[in-house]
């Protein structure tokens, strides 16, 4: 259950904050990206990775997979303009809502829920990602003035795309036949999602003492996990 309850949570927590403790420090959300990333990568790398070449099938085909995951995401990407890592901007004042982000924004959510259902760690992941993320998209359509209602509306089906995600991977037959194929082509988005966190978690790509330390610290947690 808490594979459901925790991205659901992280997305609607991060809207709440977002709504009720504006402004908050550009610098923090880009540390919380960088802790984000790092927590990501680790358990992509530490745990889903060397999972599913131990128990996966047609092994030489799993990279080709993960390649694919990876141009999905570049896709999604040039429509949501890099939202899924904190990248929103150039939407300017805005009194719909952006469809293409939020499409592009909802099917990344939703292939992010495929793998939750055989790798529930996972979720924890997912649901610390989203957090921030949450907190940049509702500054910045409120910034750009879309309406509340609106704003929740979209935060809320985001919120819902995850748990929708592994509820069909449980659900659905074919999902569950190519569970490892899926469970591939997640991990070159995640690689993906994850690495760029990374490297724009800073001004100019520069590392420093704090967000070093945010993303040892994402390591260090997700090892425990």
């Amino acid at each position: 259950m808490m594979s459901y309850i925790l991205p659901f949570v992280a997305v609607m927590g991060g809207y709440g904050l977002a709504v009720f403790l504006r402004p908050l420090q550009k610098k923090t959300l880009k540390l919380l990206l960088a802790f984000s990333g790092s927590f990501l990568l680790s358990l992509t790398v530490t745990h889903l990775l060397p999972e599913l070449y131990v128990h996966g099938e047609h092994l030489h085909a799993i990279g080709l997979f993960i390649m694919a995951g990876i141009l999905l995401q570049i896709i999604l990407e040039f429509f949501s303009r890099g939202a899924e890592h904190g990248h929103v901007h150039g939407h300017g004042d805005i009194r719909e809502i952006p469809w293409s982000l939020f499409i592009s924004l909802c099917l990344h959510a939703l292939f992010e829920g495929f793998p939750v259902h055989h790798h529930g760690s996972l979720a924890l992941g997912i649901a610390i990602h989203h957090f921030p993320i949450a907190i940049i998209l509702t500054l910045f359509f409120a910034n750009a003035h879309l309406s509340a209602k609106r704003i929740l509306f979209f935060m809320t089906v985001f919120a819902l795309m995850t748990p929708l995600g592994t509820w069909l991977s449980a659900a659905v037959p074919a999902l569950a036949n190519y569970q490892h194929e899926v469970t591939a082509v997640v991990i070159g988005i995640l690689f993906h999602i994850s690495s760029t966190i990374i490297f724009e978690a800073s001004e100019g790509h520069k590392f420093n003492v704090a967000k070093v330390s945010m993303i040892v610290l994402g390591i260090l947690v997700a090892a425990l996990v």
